[in-house]
């Protein structure tokens, strides 16, 4: 049986699998049923939702359409969650292929980096990377990703330390092959699939740690995010919760989606694993 096959057939697996499809559709065809401005005013102010067949779920306080914003929202939401995890794995990936197998003072001296690194919450982290630099989306995902590259690149060493004295590869070193291509080509491959279980985890982070970024107003300006919306209704939460409440439904089932499918990724691995 495929793994696509033992994924599906997990609750886990299913159910996240159809949020995270149904939510990149959606964010595909945002500039296609939203086109123009997100931001832009098209109504009165603090239209309640399901009251106007033209503006399903309102409008906010300067009169923007809700359901656009929630819509190019998600775009920015898999762009930060994707792009962090990315980026976060590559630099875990190569950090810890290179102490594991290098080992003594290079092990060392890249395991007390890390170490440093983990000392610090990635919120704080993030925050402080941000601010002093300024809000972008190329800057939040970096400041993410900065925050989350630690946990991969402790789990790469301890794989790679495992696999650095097996029988293929004491045959490519008495081959006379680079210790580079032994450690990328040949250990790397094997090591790989626990890191990526990470992947589902540094996703849902990165989505909560850019919403709350924005939130707090160090989000992009230029680009509508879930984080912003949610601090645009803040201000008029008594009189138009929905305007909070939606965004913040939207980033739940996310966050969820990524997390049920992380599990359902986990699943079919042990499956197959335990499969004769």
């Amino acid at each position: 049986m495929s793994f696509a096959l033992r994924l599906l057939r997990s609750f886990e697996g299913a159910t996240g699998t159809i949020i995270l499809v149904l939510l990149a559709m959606t964010a595909l065809v945002a500039p296609l049923l939203f086109p123009g401005d997100p931001l832009a005013i098209v109504g009165e102010p603090l239209i309640a939702p399901f009251t106007d067949a033209a503006l399903p779920l309102g409008t906010d306080r300067l009169g923007r359409n809700v359901l656009a914003e929630l819509a190019h929202g998600a775009q920015a939401s898999l762009l930060v969650g994707m792009g962090a995890a990315a980026a976060a794995l590559v630099i875990g990936t190569v950090i810890g292929t290179i102490a594991g197998f290098a080992g003594g003072l290079v092990d060392e001296a890249l395991m007390r980096v890390t170490d440093a690194f983990q000392i610090v919450p990635n919120f704080l982290l993030a925050l402080a990377f941000v601010s002093t630099i300024g809000p972008s989306m190329p800057i939040v995902i970096l400041a993410i990703a900065l925050g989350a590259w630690a946990d991969p690149a402790r789990l790469m060493r301890a794989q790679v330390l495992s696999i650095r004295e097996r029988d293929y590869v004491q045959s490519a070193r008495a081959i006379g092959m680079h210790p580079l291509e032994i450690a990328f080509r040949q250990i790397l491959p094997n090591a790989l699939p626990p890191v990526l279980a990470l992947a589902a985890i540094i996703v849902a982070a990165a989505i909560l740690t850019e919403a709350a970024l924005s939130f707090l107003g160090l989000g992009d300006p230029n680009i509508v995010t879930w984080g912003s919306m949610i601090a645009e209704g803040r201000n008029v939460l008594r009189s138009a919760a929905f305007l909070s409440v939606i965004p913040g439904i939207g980033l739940l089932v996310t966050v969820l989606g990524v997390y049920l499918l992380g599990e359902g990724i986990n699943r079919a691995m042990a499956t197959r694993r335990q499969a004769p």
